[in-house]
């Protein structure tokens, strides 16, 4: 049986242990496309070879930068094909500043697990704390696993939120590169999914699809530049559901809510007729 909530619910996950550089900064940036205004003085903060700003989504990589294999869907309790998983949702809280260059150690646990019938959510949360003692962020993320539910467990409440009703403050179109999933790669998802055209037609897909999380840096990182002066130190957290798939190349429409410290976003596809690609977006700041 490839889920067992008996076992699985609450289980506590393996702890890590982890350090990163400025370098790591700049690849996960440059992974999301950073740079394409190079003379941008406020897009530089980027990729400064010594203290880099930090976006707070590279929380979702800095574990696993040095990772070469593919990734396992192997938790207590869980064992899935990853051939039959997508990512559902991320969610990052960050306590302070990420710094350019830092060791950390992190502990999880499966948080949730919610079955749909069809299908299985496994949801993780990771608190990671810094080497002087003091928590950095907090990660949740959640896993939808086709032809994994049966199991007799609760099916889960709908986390759908309403968009304002009224016309966005921003809309900003950001392309993407036809090799932004070989480059994002590079940052540790080792995912044939994104990589593999035979893998990823086996799954399903015409073509290799871009990384969900990749999606979600890129959208978070747009709406820093457009809300927040490109000040990724204001940002407190950042949160999304993955609605549907990105193909390397195409491009993401952000259309941008502003309310009191946050912003609400719908992430879409123009070239296909706006899909949606991320859902449930917010981000929430500082002033």
């Amino acid at each position: 049986m490839p889920i067992d909530p008996k076992i699985a619910l609450g289980a506590t996950l393996p702890g890590q242990k982890f350090a990163w550089s400025p370098s790591d900064v700049q690849l996960y940036h440059l992974g999301l496309g950073a740079g394409a205004r190079w003379t941008d003085p406020a897009e530089l903060r980027y990729l400064d070879d010594r203290s880099p700003q930090v976006l707070p989504t590279f929380a979702t990589v800095a574990a696993t930068l040095r990772a070469t294999e593919a990734p396992r869907v192997s938790m207590p309790g869980v064992e899935i094909d990853l051939a039959k998983v997508v990512h559902a949702s991320q969610e990052v809280v960050v306590h302070r500043p990420i710094p350019a260059e830092g060791k950390a150690s992190s502990t999880g646990r499966i948080s949730e697990l919610w079955d749909k019938g069809s299908a299985a959510v496994v949801v993780q949360e990771t608190a990671v704390t810094g080497s002087d003692g003091q928590p950095l962020w907090t990660a949740r993320s959640s896993i939808f696993a086709k032809g994994e539910g049966g199991f007799g467990g609760e099916r889960g409440p709908s986390t759908r939120s309403e968009l304002p009703d009224r016309a966005p403050d921003f809309d900003v179109t950001t392309p993407t590169l036809p090799q932004q999933a070989l480059l994002y790669r590079m940052c540790g998802d080792r995912n044939p999914l994104h990589s593999d055209p035979e893998f990823a037609h086996d799954a399903g897909f015409p073509d290799p699809i871009l990384h969900g999380l990749c999606t979600y840096g890129i959208v978070c990182k747009t709406a820093v530049d457009t809300v927040l002066g490109s000040d990724a130190a204001r940002v407190t957290g950042f949160r999304a559901r993955f609605a549907g798939v990105l193909y390397p190349g195409e491009s993401i429409r952000s259309r941008m809510w502003l309310g009191t410290g946050e912003v609400h976003i719908a992430a879409s596809v123009p070239e296909r007729e706006h899909a949606p690609v991320l859902a449930d977006v917010r981000l929430t700041f500082s002033s």
